[in-house]
């Protein structure tokens, strides 16, 4: 079987998907970005200063470009491949001749896709606000990949073990948010006490965060060889769990 041909058709509907309805998957994004860069850029930042050598206005846009990859590419992953479940289409893939791996890697593909859309348009928004001089662009477009990647795999699971349309908003709202706001997209962690400084070293969007941020800007608070080493790991686990899930029908075949 030519695996291209359900491969390219699980992502082109993935892509129309969250096109069609752009009002909801891309003006929202673009409209909340610009309020951040104007409440906590212009007039919070104006109060703070610098940050790191870097102007606060600078220094926010990373993490709120790689906030908004993370929260849509996870969003767009876990909301397709559960109303999938719920419409009970995802019976004309189990009996179709599909590999789990084109199943898997087509809907990631669709939440990488949308996710990085999206960080393109909180970038250029950034734009109406402050100039950034990119300090090194493969390391800054490699990790917005990586970190697409880990939060769409995040998102399938999600799809997999949920129950009910409930199910699918916890994680975003009790989970996803908290770790994003504290893992450094509005703050230095070294502005921080010992003891949360510790415990914000547990937190990966910290190293995905300041591997952007360094990127972006050449401000990092982590080691970055180690960042790249634990987005792998997560990338791996993640994938690896997935495809368990598949083949053992988890939270599909009922």
């Amino acid at each position: 079987m030519n695996v291209l041909i359900p491969l390219r058709t699980i992502i082109v509907k993935e892509i129309v998907r969250f096109v069609r309805i752009w009002p909801q998957t891309l003006l929202p994004p673009a409209i909340t970005t610009a309020l951040y860069f104007l409440i906590f850029g212009e007039l919070i930042g104006s109060r703070i200063g610098m940050v790191d050598g870097a102007s606060y206005m600078n220094y926010i846009v990373p993490g709120v470009v790689i906030m908004s990859v993370i929260s849509h590419s996870y969003a767009n992953v876990v909301s397709s491949f559960y109303s999938t479940k719920f419409q009970r289409n995802i019976e004309e893939l189990l009996v179709a001749p599909v590999p789990n791996w084109v199943i898997l890697f087509g809907y990631v593909t669709g939440g990488v896709i949308r996710g990085l859309l999206v960080g393109s348009v909180v970038a250029l928004i950034s734009l109406l606000f402050t100039d950034i001089q990119v300090n090194n662009i493969a390391i800054a477009l490699s990790i917005a990949f990586l970190t697409s990647i880990v939060f769409a795999l995040a998102g399938f699971i999600n799809a997999i073990l949920a129950e009910s349309f409930d199910d699918i908003s916890i994680i975003p709202n009790f989970v996803l948010t908290p770790l994003s706001y504290l893992g450094g997209v509005f703050f230095s962690v070294d502005m921080l006490t010992n003891i949360w400084q510790t415990l914000s070293k547990g937190n990966p969007i910290l190293y995905m965060v300041n591997t952007f941020r360094y990127g972006l800007i050449g401000v990092s608070d982590v080691n970055i060889e180690l960042a790249y080493l634990i987005t792998s790991g997560f990338i791996v686990i993640l994938a690896s769990s997935s495809l368990f899930m598949l083949h053992k029908g988890v939270g599909i075949k009922n």
